[in-house]
């Protein structure tokens, strides 16, 4: 077994590059690596020497400070549980006392949401131990207590001589919180050869090097904000400009590199469908004044930007169509969820089919599969990997099942959750309706939510969307299905509605009758002015849609 690299030993490479802009300024690999050194022995002292896989949870915002917290964690044997700051208080206590957590790092600006969830964890605010203004003598050089200039340079840095590759090899590095649609959320336990295999693969497909910017604007809490766009930088010697929140006019101002120094500049940007809709509003309504700024934006972007991501949720063709007129860019759609990194990419060079999400990751397997009701036994309906797809029978869909170093150990303590998720011969059941068609698999959906069975007819409602949004006066979309006696379910739809006139819903059958099958025009439809209720990955809970917009239909199912 190959031991495992842990992001921290990477940074005696990169020594002083650049591994972090935010607010606060430049950090370089040497800095973050010597201040979670520090941390590392303060959470020793704190829990123990001789004591290694606490869960140790912190709520640290888009800064360095998230990185001093995750590194010292696993520099001293620790698993991290990453908190949200946007999250109320009861699901900070749930993940807190779910995760058994022994200790929670803070910062002095979110250490007010810490008190009311504690219950006998020990709090380190890193400010008390990193920032205070200590006088620089030899007595304090190595002290937690000491600040960033009294802490010494490279030649009084200690190695960081804690553990070795081995243990990393054979240890757990984070628990990830799903957002669950079906009871609480459950804890997702990644390894350190998990998070090892997520970060190689994307590194390897999408060709990161030491000469890579990434402009991050992502929650830290999830796999895509964490593994995507900050480990594959760190693990390579890039640097990451990270904004403290998504804010489409700064988004904008790095992308189009105004104000922005040479060595900030950067040249890759992922991000959430949700949020390249918000920057092509911030586009439409600030930048577009003439001719010559509408082909300054292309020619910048086209220039600076080597690759540009979408996913986390599906992303409308609209949406996708609209970005590539404004930057010249072709999203790169992918796929991914938080038990097992990312899967599937379209590729970085060559062709891009909209609303597919390219083929397996180096080092994934991947099957599509037909069930048999009521048993274990499954039908193979193709299987592939990074050399290849093999059909076996052409075009059906079916479950998404993913196999490889990449899909996560366990739910955190629910060993029967975990066991439901795997099939009998161990591939991970993903929960998602998948099909391969022209060389690309496509997501066609949640199997329980986005797949509407209506008269015989298995109906995507992700591709009723993709159709309704090229409406003049749809915005957002939301298709679900409803219980109906005589078609099993029937097509219903919760819009978005950008016009003054009220919906009517015969001329939009009518319409959607020219552009879709007659089994996918929505029978039912409610029209809101505010944008749909989404979570922080941009994803909408189709089955709290059902609930708020459709309660009758509860009592129905």
């Amino acid at each position: 077994m190959r031991s495992v690299v842990p992001v921290f030993r990477r940074a005696e490479q990169y020594h002083d590059n650049v591994a972090l802009t935010d607010q606060h300024g430049e950090h370089t690999y040497s800095q973050i690596y010597r201040f979670s050194g520090h941390l590392a022995r303060l959470m020793q002292d704190v829990l123990g020497r001789d004591r290694v896989q606490e869960r140790v949870a912190f709520l640290c915002p888009n800064d360095v400070s998230y990185v001093i917290a995750q590194w010292g964690t696993w520099m001293a044997g620790h698993i991290a549980v990453p908190l949200c700051p946007k999250h109320p208080h009861p699901q900070l206590e749930y993940v807190v006392k779910d995760s058994q957590a022994s200790a929670i790092i803070t910062t002095s600006d979110l250490a007010h949401k810490i008190k009311p969830i504690l219950s006998g964890q020990q709090v380190i605010v890193l400010e008390e131990y990193f920032y205070k203004q200590s006088p620089v003598s030899k007595e304090n050089e190595d002290s937690p207590d000491a600040s960033p200039e009294s802490i010494g340079d490279e030649s009084s840095t200690a190695q960081w001589y804690g553990l070795d590759n081995e243990f990393y090899s054979l240890s757990d590095a984070m628990i990830l919180y799903t957002s669950g649609t079906t009871g609480p959320p459950k804890g997702v336990v990644l390894s350190h050869k998990n998070v090892a295999s997520q970060t190689s693969c994307l590194i390897q497909a999408w060709r990161w090097t030491s000469s890579d910017s990434i402009l991050h604007c992502l929650p830290l809490h999830h796999t895509h904000g964490i593994v995507n766009a900050l480990l594959c930088p760190l693990h390579v010697g890039a640097r990451v400009v990270m904004l403290p929140e998504f804010s489409a006019s700064k988004v904008w101002s790095h992308l189009l590199s105004l104000d922005t120094p040479v060595m900030s500049r950067v040249n890759l940007f992922m991000a959430v469908p949700t949020i390249y809709a918000k920057l092509i509003e911030e586009y439409e309504d600030k930048l577009v004044k003439n001719t010559r700024m509408i082909e300054y934006v292309k020619a910048v972007c086209m220039q600076n930007i080597r690759l540009m991501v979408s996913g986390s949720a599906a992303l409308p063709v609209p949406i996708l169509d609209r970005w590539k007129a404004i930057t010249g860019h072709t999203l790169l759609e992918r796929y991914g969820m938080t038990e097992i990194g990312m899967a599937l990419s379209n590729p970085l060079k060559g062709t891009r089919i909209p609303g597919c999400v390219g083929t397996p990751l180096p080092g994934v397997e991947v099957r599509i599969a037909k069930f048999i009701p009521g048993k274990e036994e499954y039908e193979v309906l193709c299987a592939g990997n990074n050399q290849g797809t093999k059909v076996f029978t052409d075009g059906e869909a079916g479950e998404l099942l993913v196999r490889g170093p990449n899909v996560f150990k366990e739910y955190w303590n629910k060993p029967e959750a975990t066991k439901k998720e795997f099939t009998h011969d161990k591939w991970f059941r993903t929960g998602d309706t998948a099909q391969y068609i022209d060389g690309a698999y496509k997501i066609l959906g949640r199997t329980s939510v986005d797949i509407i069975k209506s008269g015989g007819f298995k109906i995507s409602a992700l591709d009723v969307e993709q159709h309704l949004l090229d409406h003049p006066h749809i915005t957002e979309v939301a298709v679900v299905g409803l219980p109906d006696i005589t078609w099993g379910q029937k097509v219903a739809a919760v819009i978005v509605w950008q016009k003054k006139e009220p919906l009517d819903l015969v001329k939009l059958r009518n319409w959607a009758r020219e552009r879709m099958p007659h089994y996918q025009v929505p029978s039912v439809a409610i029209t809101i002015s505010e944008p749909l209720p989404r979570n922080n990955m941009g994803k909408v809970n189709k089955k709290q849609i059902v609930m708020d917009f459709f309660p009758d239909s509860m009592n129905q199912q």
